[in-house]
């Protein structure tokens, strides 16, 4: 059975990550109590037991007696069989990971897997890659040493960051090269929430290009979140549903959406199917040339809530999944998909879709998209038989497309507002080992990912003459 170590840096991924294991405890029916304060979101039902499902418990969990059988029901029970996440929480604040050594779900978590500092990292790429990074390396090379020797199928890591912050972008960012340095044959699958302009973080345009710099240069496939497509995505939600009674937990709502996103992502390792894909397809299928491994997702439907709008009775057909996970309103960056060239696609269905419920809607996207002139059959299927809780059926969409670079040339047109005044520069170069050098590389970087994508909406297919038989 596939395993995975999810690794959460800084306050924005320990809070994606305080909606994930709930929610993962939830995939495979383990009850959580309302009072909690874990009761995953858009859940009005109580979790119906799925023991038939606790064979794929090792891709999240540590189980010390090697297996984890069909008796866990409770968070009682995970206590008494001394089951582990494999997870590497880190912050250099205390307040998000102080709920996994306290709250109800303490025991869930490693204490030798938690890592926290004081006073943070001033929301300053540089104090956190370079200062937090360096001081803390060792240690951290150990949390995560004692977390991959509990496993014995390591497929991939899981990294969620923000990249507005300081620990976050710049911590995150270290704990990757890392991760590229001791075990370069694992994957490392980054999902990274880009800020959406209603953060109030002056210095994200710079931590941001920071960034991506480093995630070019040692992630295996980047999957980024836009904070402005999640809150309209979690908007639509909201006004669909037509209660206002709904708590109005805007953030809540948008980690859902991600761990919704990451859960079907990583279903075909955990779970059985005639069609599964392995995590290390999505980076072989999807990443034609290095650098260009920023792949934007689609869920339909986004979550259990989007049924409740829909008559009763009926579910979301074929056709209308497949329109959804193309859709524009859909994604989880805020980009047109088949806006540009496609140099790979992924569907990877969950529940109740066919075979030729998948062939006939490809066939659709192959007529509507414009595909590589290399390759129009650029897409991977995947078909996992086991169904998100509470739906019948969700589909997956993953995309590499050049419409990524909109989101880069924000990204730029940003960081070039602020820092042709200098703007807060000072507070990066004082930092030891930081130099201008770090801007000016970062954004030739990114500049030359823009020249790639473009080439590639350019170029014309090369035609070889046929071979003539001699």
């Amino acid at each position: 059975m596939s395993e995975f170590i999810t690794i959460q840096v800084g306050q924005c991924g320990n809070q994606i990550g305080s909606a994930f294991w709930p929610h993962v405890l939830q995939e495979y029916g383990i009850q959580i109590p309302r009072e909690s304060g874990y009761w995953p979101r858009n859940q009005h039902h109580q979790v119906q037991p799925r023991p038939h499902l606790n064979d794929a418990f090792h891709s999240f969990f540590y189980c010390p007696d090697g297996d984890a059988g069909t008796t866990l029901k409770t968070l009682r029970d995970l206590e008494n069989a001394k089951i582990k996440a494999r997870a590497v929480c880190i912050d250099m604040e205390d307040s998000v990971v102080a709920r996994y050594r306290s709250g109800h779900l303490r025991n869930l978590f490693d204490a030798a897997s938690l890592l926290t500092n004081y006073p943070g990292s001033a929301n300053n790429w540089a104090e956190g890659h370079l200062t937090h990074g360096i001081r803390y390396r060792d240690k951290i090379s150990n949390l995560l040493r004692h977390t991959v020797e509990c496993c014995d199928q390591l497929h991939g890591f899981l990294l969620l960051f923000s990249l507005g912050g300081g620990t976050g972008s710049g911590l995150g960012t270290a704990v990757l090269d890392l991760l590229e340095e001791q075990y370069p044959h694992i994957d490392r699958l980054v999902t990274c929430v880009y800020p959406g302009g209603i953060e109030d973080v002056i210095t994200a345009p710079y931590n941001v290009i920071l960034s991506m710099k480093e995630l070019t240069d040692h992630a295996s496939c980047v999957l980024p979140v836009d904070n402005k497509a999640l809150l309209d995505i979690c908007s639509r939600l909201r006004s669909g549903h037509g209660s206002s009674d709904m708590p109005k937990k805007p953030f809540d709502d948008m980690n859902t959406v991600v761990v919704n996103m990451l859960l079907h992502l990583t279903s075909g390792s955990r779970f059985p199917g005639t069609l599964n894909v392995d995590m290390n397809e999505v980076a072989t299928n999807l990443v034609p040339f290095p650098g260009l491994q920023y792949i934007s997702s689609s869920l339909s439907p986004l979550s259990s809530a989007a049924m409740l709008s829909l008559p009763p009775g009926r579910s979301m057909k074929s056709d209308e999944m497949f329109n959804g996970v193309w859709s524009r309103d859909n994604q989880l960056v805020k980009l047109d998909t088949l806006g540009g060239i496609l140099l790979g696609t992924a569907f990877i269905a969950r529940g109740a879709l066919t075979l030729s419920d998948v062939r006939r809607n490809v066939a659709r996207l192959q007529e509507k998209a414009k595909f590589i002139s290399w390759n129009h059959n650029a897409v991977k299927v995947g078909m996992c038989s086991v169904p998100p809780p509470g739906l019948s059926s969700s589909l997956l969409g993953l995309f590499n497309t050049s419409s990524m670079v909109n989101l880069f040339k924000d990204v730029v047109q940003k960081f070039n507002k602020l820092y042709c005044r200098k703007a807060h520069v000072h507070h990066y170069l004082q930092v030891d080992g930081f130099s201008e050098n770090h801007f000016k590389d970062s954004l030739n970087s990114i500049q030359d990912i823009i020249s790639s994508y473009k080439e590639l909406e350019t170029r014309e297919p090369i035609v070889l003459p046929r071979m003539q038989v001699l």
